[in-house]
């Protein structure tokens, strides 16, 4: 059995956010199933993820996206998930479904739609205020389809300036971070589509604005933790989506498609101080669960996230360091994959048991009947989905 004993402390501070919208349904651009015991509510979202750290004891805090989750009340939502055993995390924006952004939000040339669209995220900021959250965090559908269809150099500006007016409005304790995606929904050019773009913005606006990695939102063959390395090392990696992809941005468990790319990627956060004492990177996953139960496919995701840190901790660095010293190219690579074949799942049981958890929180999430209970009881009204 594996000695976590030398990595205990960081391995406590791991904590994921977890994304309100995975409890909806929510599916592909074709199809959209609908689940039994899926919440109608905030609220009962809020319930489902409370089932999650409840389990694993990872994962404290709930997003939202407004305005999926909009309320009359929100320090009575603050309450409502203090009392379930978790806090408010990340609010996300969302200026990418009304018809109002067909031609972009904080971009678009047109001063009165990016009145609009900022007016939206000051509104994002004082629900902040009102949960608790620290974080607003900013996605933009905005580009174009064909050449020549809009000012690209002009949009760059009208962001740059739309974004200033935002983190203006941020309290000393709230954060900025900006998303990107290379792709999707537009094809020609997407307004932030690289890492590069989103730091040239966030750069320019102070200390509390960031980057947002989306580990599925790059190109093919994308070294990520490359990626990851280089904000860590100029201090402007805020927080992550994980998820998993195989072809595009595919929303799938984190880890299910290559594990050893997450074992890389936390063996970066891991190097960069992201779980040291103090740190502020926050770890989120942004997922969806189409064909599979949500719950225990949110458990899933956090566990392997705990599994792969566990196994990035315990690399052996002097031997790295040494291997690397000598320029021993096969040695140091032994080094690094001893420890993503390191099964960690015995000890991380055990480490469970002793702070009171289930050995096995999927066995235990099914052996509680929670999700029977939510079957019978969720009966009538609209279920949770994309835009709800």
């Amino acid at each position: 059995m594996t000695d976590l004993s030398a990595i205990e402390k960081q391995l406590d501070r791991l904590a994921i956010e977890v994304p309100s919208w995975a409890y909806g349904n929510s599916g592909t651009r074709f199809k959209v199933f609908a689940t039994e015991g899926t919440p109608r509510t905030v609220e009962e979202k809020i319930s489902d993820a409370a089932q999650v750290n409840k389990t694993t004891g990872l994962a404290p805090a709930v997003a939202l996206h407004i305005p999926w989750d909009k309320v009359d009340d929100y320090a009575a939502l603050r309450r409502f998930a203090a009392d379930a055993g978790v806090e408010i995390g990340t609010i996300n924006s969302n200026t990418f479904q009304a018809d109002t952004y067909k031609f972009g939000s904080l971009t678009h040339h047109d001063p009165a739609v990016r009145r609009a669209a900022v007016e939206h995220h000051l509104e994002c900021v004082e629900i902040m205020t009102a949960t608790g959250s620290k974080d607003l965090k900013i996605w933009l559908a905005d580009g174009t389809n064909y050449p020549g269809q809009q000012d690209m150099r002009q949009r760059q500006d009208a962001l740059g300036e739309s974004l200033a007016e935002i983190y203006a409005g941020l309290a000393d304790d709230q954060r900025m971070v900006l998303e990107y995606k290379f792709f999707e929904p537009a094809f020609y050019h997407t307004d932030v589509p690289d890492w590069g773009t989103s730091y040239a913005q966030v750069a320019a606006l102070g200390d509390k604005a960031k980057v947002c990695l989306d580990t599925g939102h790059h190109a093919p063959g994308t070294n990520i933790e490359f990626i990851v390395m280089q904000l860590l090392r100029l201090g402007k990696l805020g927080s992550f989506d994980f998820n998993s992809r195989f072809y595009a941005d595919d929303d799938l468990i984190v880890g299910a498609a290559d594990p050893f790319q997450l074992f890389r990627i936390m063996t970066e956060v891991v190097r960069g101080g992201g779980l040291d004492e103090g740190s502020d990177l926050s770890l989120m996953l942004d997922q969806c669960h189409n064909v599979e139960e949500k719950i225990p496919g949110q458990i899933r995701s956090v566990l392997n996230v705990q599994e792969m840190t566990a196994r990035a901790l315990l690399v052996d660095q002097e031997a790295l360091a040494a291997a690397r010293t000598a320029n021993d190219v096969l040695g140091a690579n032994e080094v690094f994959m001893d420890a993503f074949y390191t099964d960690v799942r015995p000890t991380l049981a055990a480490w469970r048991e002793s702070r009171g958890l289930p050995a096995d929180p999927m066995a235990a999430y099914a052996a509680s009947g929670y999700q029977q209970k939510i079957n019978a009881e969720r009966q009538g009204g609209q279920q949770a989905s994309w835009g709800a």
